[in-house]
């Protein structure tokens, strides 16, 4: 899956996308080592940012998005497209993609 890196100011997911902040990965190891990048694994937490308006069923009516704005959610690990907005990461997913909202 490759990155995309943009210089927009604001995304509007569309449909059931999901809009993600990307959380840190770990620093070091429980033990207190630290981990170079190459040992470091992709996050699958994240804050959602943005939420498109839902999934439009076969009669026309729209299903609510399970998550809002706020949410933080974990995510399957190869899921979305990950997206670069200055320094900080994203990634878009569909909705499905979503495993659960953690607190």
């Amino acid at each position: 899956m490759a990155a995309v890196s943009l210089s927009v100011s604001t995304v509007k997911p569309l449909g059931d996308r999901v809009f993600v902040k990307v959380s840190a990965s770990e620093e070091k190891t429980a033990g207190g080592l630290y981990l170079p990048d190459t040992a470091k694994e992709k996050p699958q937490v994240g804050e959602v940012v943005a939420v498109g308006e839902g999934k439009i069923k076969d009669d026309g009516a729209r299903m609510p998005m399970d998550v809002k704005v706020g949410d933080k959610v974990l995510y399957s690990k190869y899921a979305g497209t990950d997206i670069k907005l200055g320094t900080d990461e994203y990634v878009l997913l569909s909705e499905k993609d979503i495993l659960a909202v953690v607190s």
